[in-house]
């Protein structure tokens, strides 16, 4: 059924079980709980739309492009985001479980809450987006363009982040236990002197505020 986000379709592809309506936010269209699973919404443009408890397992997104969209606890188990665009758009509490997310943008969206497991994700360009959190756990994020980005209190741990920009990166309370940041840009960032002493680090770069707090975590006395 034709409609702000394209062809997408109202019950043929999905259980019959959801609803569509126009009880969102002013302007904005509310799709609650429909089944996508197995849909094919190839190169796709969503806008001003909101998916809650949406399943797109399995579903074929690829080049997906979304603007001004809300998807609140939906699941992309296996689904294919490669080379999608998202603008404005934010993801909450959604699960990514072995989806393809290779040549994404995200351009000031949020990912407030969401978890990524075996994703399949560089390369990726985020700006200005939000990733407070997130659940990451053993991302393969290598040499990524990070800068400015939000992690607040996000799950890092055993992440490979070698040779990433994080520069001005806020990564205040994020869990960074065995997360491998050789060579990771830092400096700027806001980082815990905890997380630097649980992550793993060979030559990064950091300024020198965070370098005497790094030096007092580990027992120096900065005089």
């Amino acid at each position: 059924m034709p409609g702000r986000y394209g062809t997408v379709p109202r019950v043929e592809q999905g259980s019959g079980e959801g609803a569509r309506d126009t009880a969102g936010a002013e302007g904005t269209e509310l799709v609650v709980g429909e089944d996508f699973a197995d849909a094919v919404l190839v190169d796709q443009e969503w806008q001003d739309t909101e998916f809650r408890e949406c399943d797109f397992t399995d579903a074929d997104l690829h080049g997906l492009r979304t603007r001004n969209c809300v998807f609140t606890d939906c699941t992309f188990r296996r689904a294919d985001l490669g080379e999608s665009a998202h603008r404005a758009t934010a993801l909450r509490s959604c699960t990514f479980d072995r989806t393809v997310l290779i040549g994404s943008t995200w351009d000031g969206c949020s990912l407030l809450g969401s978890s990524f497991v075996d994703c399949r994700i560089r390369p990726w360009t985020v700006r200005e987006t939000d990733l407070t959190l997130v659940g990451m756990g053993r991302v393969v994020l290598t040499g990524s363009d990070l800068r400015g980005i939000r992690f607040r209190e996000a799950n890092l741990s055993d992440g490979d982040l070698r040779d990433c920009d994080l520069r001005e990166a806020d990564l205040g309370g994020a869990r960074l236990l065995g997360t491998r940041l050789d060579r990771a840009d830092l400096r700027g960032a806001r980082i815990d002197a905890d997380g630097l002493v649980q992550a793993v680090l060979s030559e990064v770069r950091v300024d020198e505020m965070t370098a005497v707090a790094y030096a007092v975590a580990r027992g120096l006395r900065v005089d």
